[in-house]
């Protein structure tokens, strides 16, 4: 999958053209042929979908009583989407974006905001960082589901005027579902 991801992220900057038609795209291209004839592996541990599509609602009802046209997302253990859910106004980029923190999150084992604060004070993690184009920067507003001590998903949002506020509506979807979280 990560392979996927990052041919994707390669054509979206390799092809101009691309970005003409769609300034903020969010999903991959269409798979190669050879893509189709691969093995189609289960998608890894992760929460059901009724309550990632709970989750994800209760953190953007949080995001847009404050204000803010957020998109929620919620992955399984491996990163890959299980729902991703956008208020209305929000901006498509804020769906690239909440990928982005959790993909931070997945690599480095800590919220996304503990990736960013540690990125201040680390210049190499930064430039690190920096040279992923699944991150490229690192924000705040993504953490870690768990189930016990084990991680199940990713909960990350986008599109408040700062991560710090992206992340009160997470804690608060999360909040919604945790006891539930198996």
């Amino acid at each position: 999958m990560k392979k996927i991801l990052l041919a994707a992220a390669a054509v979206c900057v390799a092809v101009p053209a691309l970005a003409q038609m769609n300034p903020a795209p969010t999903i991959a291209p269409a798979p190669t042929a050879d893509e189709m004839k691969m093995p189609r592996p289960a998608r890894a541990h992760g929460i059901p979908t009724a309550l990632a599509i709970e989750g994800a609602e209760a953190a953007n009802a949080t995001c847009q009583g404050n204000g803010y046209k957020t998109t929620a997302m919620i992955t399984d253990s491996a990163g890959v989407p299980i729902v991703v859910i956008s208020n209305d106004g929000a901006a498509a980029i804020t769906q690239r974006i909440a990928m982005s923190k959790v993909q931070a999150v997945l690599k480095y084992n800590m919220t996304s905001g503990e990736v960013a604060a540690k990125a201040k004070t680390d210049s190499a993690m930064a430039a690190e960082i920096k040279a992923n184009p699944m991150i490229d920067t690192a924000r705040q507003g993504a953490v870690p589901i768990m189930a016990g001590g084990t991680r199940v998903g990713v909960f990350a949002v986008s599109g408040a005027p700062g991560g710090d506020k992206d992340e009160v509506c997470v804690r608060a979807g999360l909040a919604k579902i945790q006891d539930r979280v198996k």
